[in-house]
């Protein structure tokens, strides 16, 4: 899959139109695809154009040649990829007094997918957009928290104590159903009794699911993924989907079906006929967060989502995050590690010689560095699309207020969180900004990709306004800008078989002892901790091996 061919074809009026009515779950016609395609409609207003990951850059991976380096820089460590898994295994060092480092990344920017942006009225996310309160178990992530100030203090109880201005604001979460706006995102508006019981019946089941643990005396489901109970059967869940899950356990309302699926797409990318029940669960079951100021169900956020996690990091590594950075070969040699890498603002290549390499990149990028070539264990990785869209304030709408996140029922996206929702000034903005998302789940990962990094912004634009003006009637004469940003790989899919099969357990285990893995995908659950966990580990590693 990984392997897979996804640069530009040209693709015809019938393969956009086709694409377009697929990801809206309609008909589009062909005389509204020429009407927008002209720019002649309602839309034709609307500014903005498509960001995303330096796809051609990142492609020369694959299609380029690279010139032998006639610079060399000698450094103890080298750390590959920015995201969190990158950043968390260079701030580990530093705590621990390991300084002669760099970390090279391919954007102009750290993050990954954690990145954000800024226009004139708000800074947002372009992709993660929130970190719950962390487990009492998982004691790394408090530290970490601690040190950047984001835990205060505990009590006396010893329960963490957050920084307020850093946990979400009520009023938190919307559902648009039936026509009107209710509060929470479980329906509750014309849902029958049956479903209700459904509900109920669900949730003790996973609250249940979540203290419970194994022989081994593990939790079953837990974060990091790796510290989750090996009982078999428990980990049998992950041979069937989601969806056979519900049905073998009696569920049948259409409310469940769709909530649960949202769930699914909203942290996977993909639903509940894709996702293996074990990672469904884990959606709910895992998560053991509390905290002395806030419910078990907190977050943390910010107007520009994780990237504000980003920045604290990244201002503590500071210069040694080299961007526009493209490693393109990873070369064991003894006990050294020799890291090629293209300058892509100059064109020059340069090589890096140093004892220990951290590779925190995706499987799809570390097989193609590597020597040995079969460092690619088949993993599957979910398109997204984000969407930045600047608009005249909205008026109140039918049923509960405006929310941090705000969710269609039955659309394909997931609605938009409310970027300015975190605004310390309580002075209303003369322009609002609301990040959309949309998982690409409609395709197979690769066609996806395809017709994604092809389609038009204006394209984009009508299939935004048309799912916005559902919620809100009229949205289209308020937007001014849609900024569109595309993940061709946003995240790893926990499809069926995935977490505890053999091709995940291998990519863990590097074949040089001088080159560590770090990254979410390794967990299969492409979450903050995840990626921490991961950073974590490889950075002890490396302090290990120089000790």
């Amino acid at each position: 899959m990984n392997g897979e061919n996804t640069r530009s074809k040209t693709l015809t009026r019938k393969d956009f139109l086709w694409y377009m009515a697929l990801i809206a779950g309609a008909t589009v016609t062909e005389t509204q695809f020429i009407a927008c395609s002209r720019r002649k409609d309602k839309y034709a207003h609307i500014k903005g154009k498509i960001n995303g990951a330096s796809a051609a850059i990142g492609h020369q991976l694959r299609n380029g040649s690279f010139a032998t380096p006639d610079q060399t820089e000698i450094l103890d460590t080298v750390i590959i990829g920015s995201g969190i898994s990158g950043l968390s295994a260079a701030y580990h060092l530093l705590k621990n007094n390991y300084t002669n480092f760099k970390v090279l990344e391919l954007e102009s920017h750290p993050g990954g997918n954690a990145a954000d942006g800024e226009n004139a009225y708000s800074a947002y996310p372009l992709g993660a957009h929130y970190l719950p309160v962390a487990s009492l178990d998982n004691q790394p992530l408090l530290d970490f928290l601690h040190d950047i100030g984001m835990i205060t203090g505990y009590d006396d109880k010893q329960l963490p104590v957050y920084q307020e201005t850093d946990l979400r604001y009520d009023p938190e979460e919307r559902l648009f159903i039936r026509n009107r706006w209710q509060e929470g995102l479980v329906p509750q508006f014309g849902v029958s009794d049956a479903a209700q019981a459904e509900f109920r019946r669900f949730f003790a089941t996973m609250e249940k699911l979540r203290w419970q643990k194994g022989s081994d005396n593990l939790y079953l489901f837990d974060i990091p993924v790796v510290h989750s109970s090996k009982d078999p059967e428990t980990q049998a869940l992950d041979n069937i989907s989601m969806k056979v899950y519900l049905q073998h356990e009696g569920y049948h309302s259409e409310e469940i079906y769709w909530y649960l699926d949202y769930c699914c797409r909203d942290d996977y990318g993909a639903g509940i006929e894709i996702i293996s029940a074990w990672a469904g669960i884990h959606y709910f079951a895992s998560r053991k967060g509390k905290a002395a100021n806030a419910d078990n169900a907190a977050v943390l956020t910010w107007p520009e989502g994780n990237g504000h996690l980003v920045k604290k990091m990244s201002d503590i590594i500071g210069e040694r995050i080299q961007t526009d950075s493209l490693a393109y070969k990873v070369t064991p040699a003894g006990d050294k590690v020799w890291v090629d890498y293209l300058n892509v603002k100059t064109g020059t290549t340069k090589r890096i010689i140093a004892n220990t390499c951290i590779m925190a990149t995706p499987q799809f990028v570390t097989h193609r560095l590597l020597p040995d070539g079969d460092y690619d264990h088949n993993f599957n990785y979910s398109p997204w699309l984000v969407a930045n869209i600047t608009l005249d304030p909205l008026s109140d709408s039918k049923g509960f207020q405006l929310c941090w996140d705000n969710v269609f029922y039955k659309s394909r996206s997931l609605g938009y969180v409310n970027a300015q929702h975190q605004r310390l000034t309580l002075e209303a903005p003369t322009q609002q900004v609301l990040t959309y998302y949309l998982p690409l789940d409609h395709l197979p990962p690769a066609d996806s990709r395809r017709y994604a990094l092809n389609l038009p912004h204006e394209q984009w634009v009508k299939l935004i306004t048309d799912d916005m003006e559902v919620a809100h009637p009229g949205v289209h004469a308020l937007i001014k800008d849609i900024e569109v940003w595309i993940w061709g790989h946003g995240m790893i899919r926990p499809t069926v078989g995935f977490i505890t099969g053999a091709n995940i357990a291998a990519a863990r285990e590097s074949k040089h002892k001088n080159i560590l893995f770090a990254h979410s995908d390794l967990s299969g659950i492409s979450i903050f901790e995840e990626a921490f966990y991961w950073g974590n580990k490889a950075a002890d590693g490396v302090l290990a091996t120089s000790v």
